[in-house]
C-alpha cells in the first residue's frame, strides 16, 4: 500500500498483478451487483443504471466488524479499463470517499490499481483511525479476491448458479414477512432448524447463526447476515460462514402481495439462492470422483427443500392466524 496524508483528504493506492486477461477483471469489477459473490466484505448491492455508463448503487459491507451502508455513483469505462466511483451519502465516521478502479494490461496478464480519497467527520483522528483501518482490510481483502475469482474465471461462471422456490398464501403481507424476519423463534417453528443464536446490530440488520439437519439427517453449520427491509416486504442474506461444498451463498426472501391463476388475491413468497460450488469442498466432502452436475444438484436439492419446509411453516402459521 502506498499512502499519503495531506489534511484534510487522505488518499490511499493498493494494487495486485492477476494472471488473468484484463476484460475478465474489469467485468468483475464492473458487475456490481454480483460482489456479494466475489467480495467478503460485501454483504449487498443495489444497482440503477444510468446513461453513458453511470450508475447509483446502495452498498451494504462490513467495515471493521460492523455493516455500513452507503450510496455511490459510478462511471464505468470499458474503453480505459476504469471505474471511477463517489460516494453520495456516507456513513459516519466518513464524511467523503472515492476512488478509481483501474485495470491495466500487462504480459502475464494484468494489473488492477485501487485508489482512494477519504475525510472523515469533523477530521477526528479515531474517525481517520477506523476509516484507514477498513479501507486497508477491505481493499487487501477485495484485490485478493479479485485476483483468485478472476485466475479461475471460467470455473467461477459455471460454478454460480440462481435458483428458486415458491409459496402462495392466504393471509397479510406483513404476517408472512415477520414469520421470516422473526429467525430467532425458528427451532420452534421449523423441524429442520435445530439451534439458531440472533443478534440484532441495529434494526434490520441481524447476524445470525444456525444448526440445520439437511434431507439426509446430516448437520450443519452456518452463520449470516440478513438485511430486512419489512416496508419493501424483502430480506437479503450472505452466508459468511457457507457449508464446505460453497465458496459463496447468497439469498432473498421476497414478499409480494399478488393474484393468483383464478385471480384471487394472496401472499406469494418466494425463496432465491445464488450459490458458488467450492470444486475443493466438493472433492473433500462428496469424494473426488464427484461431477460438478451432480454436486449443483445436491446443493439445489438440500437448499430448496429446506425453503419449502420453511414456506410451508410459514404459510401454516400465517393463515391459522388469519381472521
Amino acid at each position: 500500500m502506498v499512502r499519503s496524508s495531506a489534511e484534510p483528504t487522505h488518499v490511499t493506492e493498493h494494487g495486485v498483478a492477476i494472471a488473468a486477461p484484463a476484460a475478465d477483471v474489469y467485468r468483475l469489477v464492473a458487475d456490481a451487483a454480483g460482489w456479494p459473490d466475489v467480495f467478503g466484505p460485501t454483504v449487498h448491492c443495489e444497482v440503477e443504471n444510468g446513461t453513458e455508463g453511470r450508475q447509483e448503487l446502495r452498498i451494504w459491507a462490513f467495515a471493521n466488524g460492523r455493516v455500513r451502508n452507503w450510496a455511490s455513483r459510478r462511471v464505468l469505462d470499458p474503453e480505459t479499463r476504469t471505474v471511477t466511483f463517489r460516494q453520495v451519502v456516507s456513513a459516519p465516521p466518513v464524511a467523503s470517499m472515492g476512488g478509481t478502479w483501474r485495470i491495466e494490461e500487462t504480459a502475464g496478464g494484468c494489473r488492477v490499481t485501487l485508489l482512494h480519497d477519504y475525510r472523515a467527520v469533523d477530521d477526528d483522528p479515531e474517525g481517520v483511525r477506523l476509516i484507514e483501518n477498513a479501507v486497508e482490510a477491505n481493499s487487501t481483502a477485495e484485490l485478493h479476491a479479485l485476483r483468485t475469482t478472476a485466475e479461475r474465471f471460467a470455473e467461477f461462471a459455471q460454478s454460480r448458479f440462481t435458483f428458486s422456490t415458491r409459496q402462495d398464501i392466504h393471509g397479510g403481507p406483513r404476517a408472512a414477512f415477520d414469520f421470516l424476519a422473526r429467525a430467532e423463534l425458528w427451532p420452534s417453528r421449523i423441524p429442520h432448524v435445530a439451534r439458531l443464536d440472533l443478534r440484532e446490530e441495529e434494526p434490520g440488520v441481524q447476524h445470525m447463526t444456525m444448526d440445520t439437519y439437511g434431507p439426509d439427517g446430516s448437520a450443519h453449520t452456518t452463520s449470516s447476515v440478513r438485511l430486512c427491509f419489512p416496508e419493501r416486504g424483502l430480506i437479503v442474506y450472505k452466508q459468511t460462514t457457507p457449508p464446505p461444498v460453497m465458496s459463496g451463498h447468497t439469498g432473498r426472501w421476497v414478499v409480494e402481495d399478488v393474484k393468483d391463476a383464478s385471480g384471487a388475491r394472496v401472499v406469494r413468497v418466494t425463496s432465491w439462492h445464488t450459490v458458488v460450488v467450492d470444486p475443493q469442498g466438493v472433492r473433500r466432502v462428496l469424494g473426488p470422483g464427484t461431477e460438478p452436475a451432480e454436486a449443483r444438484a445436491m446443493i439445489e436439492r438440500s437448499l430448496t427443500a429446506n425453503s419449502a419446509a420453511t414456506l410451508l411453516r410459514a404459510k401454516r402459521h400465517v393463515e391459522a392466524a388469519a381472521p
